[in-house]
């Protein structure tokens, strides 16, 4: 079976996976399962690859996301607990009397702490400190959880081009500089993006505003819109009596600040702190009674539950999308960017090839744009690392060509791109943001993607002005 057939049938399980979603025919656990099996299944039939070779490509699938499992996990029960203990109704109604009924200023404070959060550029850690601050407001207020989902991944994908941030550091090793020097290329691009991520958040409170939320307001139900009913609305600054622990708060907050520090400080593991922050938690504000813990761990098994077994999902889609295989058949990372001659190059390199034939067909002079307009859909289908280690490479040798240089063709891809890492189900991050907002993956990208498509191309054009990108 040729590269490009295995290109083509990569691009189409894609689309399985997306329609498949889109259209609510199953879960994104079971569609991550389902139509990458199949594809797998064909490419063993095709004598491209061994089951060996299969079992090992899906168990390496899981080295990317069972971290972000825990985390999920851990991070679910630990806010589960603050929410029981009461420390968020305190919190919400500190913020609800500076905001009052300023839809807007709830969406600015959104975006103000995505973009504080993600200074250690941490997708995860960033999503378990702005959604459950962030959420039971936006359901006090009947605002969409899309829209905070929204403003978030804004903020953090302008914040994302850090240069200890995996983009920057990714293409910078392309490159062959440091990332430092990269991001002193991309500082304006970042700057401009912040103002137009608090931008963002203002039109996004004008949006909320205009369809009835606020305090005393209500989202109208309208077909295909994600809306707070009354029940979700009224039930959250209710705390059962029995769990709420208000003598607590102060030792609440403080416990809660030292998990974030730890994330922060970036010592152990992301799902660490939780793990930790869970454990002390249970026994100060419950006791030491396992019937209480058990009765606290149940009341959040479910969502933990449905959020882990996708991504457990998307560890098969992971494994075999991004897996190549050496010469000695072993799993190669994403990362490997040069393969061995006799090596398997993964479904992906192989859809990235396809690209890039067809890009400079007839546009290679102007490559940095063109790969810089398609960065948003294409973030859709690659991961981080073959998005970088895998497509970056190839598209600047084929600007090389056209005597394009590779350092605009980087800045494109990385900003670009970052601007929707956190819509991409190839991320497992998004999954976990998701899952805290109590949103589908689906409706995410139906609210988010044209915003962040529209968003990426403002930031492009910023690089035009300033003459990092040409034209």
């Amino acid at each position: 079976m040729s590269e490009t057939v295995v290109g083509i049938l990569g691009l189409l399980t894609i689309i399985a996976i997306v329609v498949t979603l889109f259209q609510s025919k199953t879960q994104p656990a079971i569609a991550f399962i389902v139509w990458p099996a199949i594809l797998g299944l064909v490419l063993v039939l095709s004598g491209r690859i061994t089951f060996d070779n299969l079992a090992d490509m899906i168990k390496s699938g899981f080295g990317s996301t069972g971290p972000t499992a825990a985390l999920f996990v851990f991070s679910v029960l630990y806010f589960g607990i603050m929410t029981d203990a009461g420390m968020f109704d305190v919190i919400i109604g500190k913020l609800m009397t500076l905001v009052g009924d300023n839809v807007i200023g709830v969406c600015v404070v959104t975006c103000i702490i995505a973009l504080v959060g993600h200074l250690d550029g941490g997708g995860a850690s960033t999503f378990c400190i702005v959604v459950p601050a962030m959420l039971p407001v936006y359901k006090r207020m009947h605002m969409r959880r899309t829209t905070l989902l929204r403003i978030a991944v804004l903020a953090m994908g302008v914040l994302n081009l850090m240069p200890w941030a995996g983009p920057t550091m990714r293409a910078a090793s392309v490159l062959g500089i440091e990332a430092g020097s990269l991001w002193q290329t991309i500082l304006p691009i970042q700057a401009a993006g912040i103002v137009l991520s608090l931008a963002h958040a203002v039109l996004a409170g004008l949006q909320e505003k205009a369809r009835g939320a606020g305090l005393n307001g209500k989202l109208a139900q309208q077909e295909g819109e994600v809306a707070i009913d009354e029940q979700d609305s009224a039930s959250v600054p209710a705390s059962d009596s029995e769990l709420a622990r208000p003598k607590l708060f102060i030792f609440n907050i403080v416990l809660t600040l030292a998990v974030i520090a730890m994330l922060i400080w970036d010592v152990f593991p992301s799902y660490v702190p939780f793990m930790l922050g869970v454990s002390i938690a249970l026994f100060v504000n419950y006791g030491f009674t396992a019937k209480m813990h058990k009765k606290i761990i149940n009341l959040h098994a479910g969502p933990a539950l449905m959020m882990c077994s996708t991504l457990m999902g998307a560890a098969v889609l992971m494994g075999v999308l991004t897996s190549s295989l050496g010469p000695d058949g072993k799993v190669l990372s994403a990362k490997v960017m040069v393969l061995e001659a006799g090596s398997i190059p993964s479904v992906v390199r192989c859809l990235a090839s396809i690209v890039s034939s067809i890009l400079p067909a007839a546009l290679g002079q102007h490559l940095p744009i063109v790969i810089g307009v398609l960065s948003v859909p294409l973030a859709l289908a690659f991961d981080t690392d073959s998005y970088f280690y895998g497509m970056l490479p190839v598209i600047i040798g084929i600007g090389q060509a056209f005597g394009v240089q590779a350092l605009p063709i980087a800045v494109a891809m990385v900003v670009c791109r970052n601007c929707a890492t956190f819509i991409s189900p190839m991320v497992p991050a998004t999954l976990l943001g998701t899952g805290l907002a109590e949103v589908d993956i689906k409706d995410h990208i139906k609210a988010s993607f044209m915003y962040v498509w529209g968003f990426s191309i403002l930031c492009m054009l910023v690089a035009v002005v300033f003459h990092i990108m040409p034209l």
